[in-house]
């Protein structure tokens, strides 16, 4: 039994530890991790770095520009908004100047309008005058004629004498003047007391 013993004994002796490897495996890949850290430390990790900081570089720029354009829409869209409200305040300006003359341009047509009436007006009652002096210079005229006729046939001589002829048409057409300027009178008096 002591054989059975001592022989299981060197066999787990023998027997590699799982967990715990042997010390030339340690020490060589110690050696490989030390050169494989060194190489990454000196030459990937600042490859890596370079990378990222230009990436982070772009990264800034990028946002930089982004705020720089948002600044610039701002801006913009300020001045947008300034000049339409300077557009608007001009729009209604210029409404306002044009309703001034509008209303300036009716108040002069109306005044033309006016004159124009107050012409026409005049030059009418002008030529109604000039027409009835001349009718009334022609029908003094014509009835003195008849006058004269119908005041030779009563009278049965010739009023041959221009003088005389001229006294007897005035003072026929006075006493027609005369009684037609009492109708006048009498026919404005009734109507100013059938108006009161």
């Amino acid at each position: 039994m002591q054989f059975t013993q001592s022989q299981g004994l060197l066999q787990a002796e023998t027997q590699p530890n799982l967990f715990l490897p042997p010390g030339y495996d340690i020490f060589w890949s110690a050696v490989v991790l030390v050169v494989i850290g060194v190489f990454f430390y000196k030459f990937l990790l600042p490859r890596i770095n370079g990378v990222l900081d230009e990436r982070a570089a772009k990264i800034e720029g990028g946002l930089a520009l982004a705020e720089q354009a948002q600044e610039d829409a701002e801006a913009a869209r300020a001045e947008r908004q300034e000049a339409l409200a300077e557009a608007r305040r001009e729009a209604a300006h210029i409404r306002e100047d044009a309703n001034a003359q509008a209303a300036q341009i009716v108040a002069e047509a109306r005044e033309q309008a006016k004159a124009e009436a107050t012409r026409l007006v005049e030059t009418a009652n002008r030529q109604i005058e000039a027409e009835r002096r001349a009718a009334v210079v022609s029908l003094r005229g014509e009835i003195g004629g008849l006058a004269t006729e119908l005041a030779s046939r009563i009278v049965g001589e010739a009023l041959a004498d221009d003088a005389r002829q001229s006294r007897v048409i005035d003072r026929f057409l006075d006493e027609l003047d005369a009684s037609t300027g009492a109708e006048d009178l009498a026919g404005s008096t009734r109507s100013a007391n059938q108006e009161a």
